[in-house]
């Protein structure tokens, strides 16, 4: 590591052996863990570009293929597509794909073994770790929406509270998705070809590049139980105003049963040790 983490407490001098000065709370040593993961993110070029720029890019390039799209008879506008998949896009790369890298490369360089040593709790240590992603997530997606509301037209969200809870629960899902899915590399390398397939399914069959709207009934039902169809579904329905409430319940559901599965499986399975 080309950095220290800031420790959690240190002990003072005339104060006693083993007496402990400094952050002690969880909320402050979680924001030191931030900050010194911030400045490694920074270092990593590859990892900063793609969870930078790749959100930004792909609305774009999305825009062409949406205006090819038969539309008619799906409630859906240009705008309404694309608003809500750059919101996934950068779930998925800003978030998910770089903390994949990131918590594969801490455990790979003992940093996650350190860090239990000492005051960080298992959970303080992975949120820790997550918030500079999380962070730039959100920007992202505040950014993005703004943009899309201005340039294609969708105006304000009919219902912004699912649009709010749509954002929140794809914030605290893909995290853990994130942790558990790092279990599968040996190397910051690997930990890329790891995320791979959830983020390609993801982005197939989520309603990102094609709205459940347009698929087949049987294929739609299958992609309703993906992690990022639920926030997919709520932010959208926060825009059309279209969602009914078996809809809303549905989406609800199937977003607290991926986060409640996924942190199960972190505190179950994560690995601390590094894989060799």
């Amino acid at each position: 590591m080309s950095a220290t983490v800031p420790a959690t407490g240190e002990t003072g001098a005339g104060t006693g052996a083993g007496t402990r000065t400094g952050t002690t709370t969880a909320a402050g040593r979680m924001a030191a863990l931030a900050r010194a993961e911030l400045t490694l993110l920074g270092r990593s070029k590859a990892t900063l570009a793609a969870a930078v720029f790749m959100p930004l890019l792909l609305p774009f390039s999305l825009r062409s293929t949406v205006d090819q799209m038969d539309l008619k008879g799906t409630g859906l506008s240009v705008g309404s597509v694309v608003l809500p998949s750059s919101v996934g896009f950068s779930l998925l790369f800003a978030v998910y794909s770089s903390l994949v890298s990131v918590y594969a490369a801490r455990r790979e360089e003992l940093v996650l073994k350190r860090l239990r040593t000492g005051e960080l709790r298992d959970t303080e240590i992975l949120a820790g770790a997550a918030l500079p992603s999380v962070a730039i997530g959100l920007a992202q997606c505040l950014v993005l929406t703004v943009a899309c509301a201005v340039l294609l037209d969708v105006g304000a969200p009919s219902a912004p509270h699912l649009a709010v809870l749509g954002l929140l629960l794809g914030l605290a899902m893909w995290p853990p998705l994130a942790a558990i899915t790092a279990n599968f590399s040996k190397s910051v390398e690997g930990a890329q070809v790891a995320a791979m397939p959830l983020m390609l399914v993801s982005l197939f069959g989520s309603g990102t590049f094609f709205p459940l709207q347009v698929m087949p009934d049987q294929l739609a039902s299958a992609c309703e139980l993906l992690p990022l169809t639920p926030v997919i579904t709520l932010i959208r329905g926060g825009w059309t105003g279209g969602l009914s409430a078996h809809d809303t319940l549905g989406a609800l559901g199937t977003a607290v049963a991926w986060i409640v599965l996924s942190v199960f499986a972190v505190r179950r399975w994560f690995r601390w040790e590094p894989r060799r």
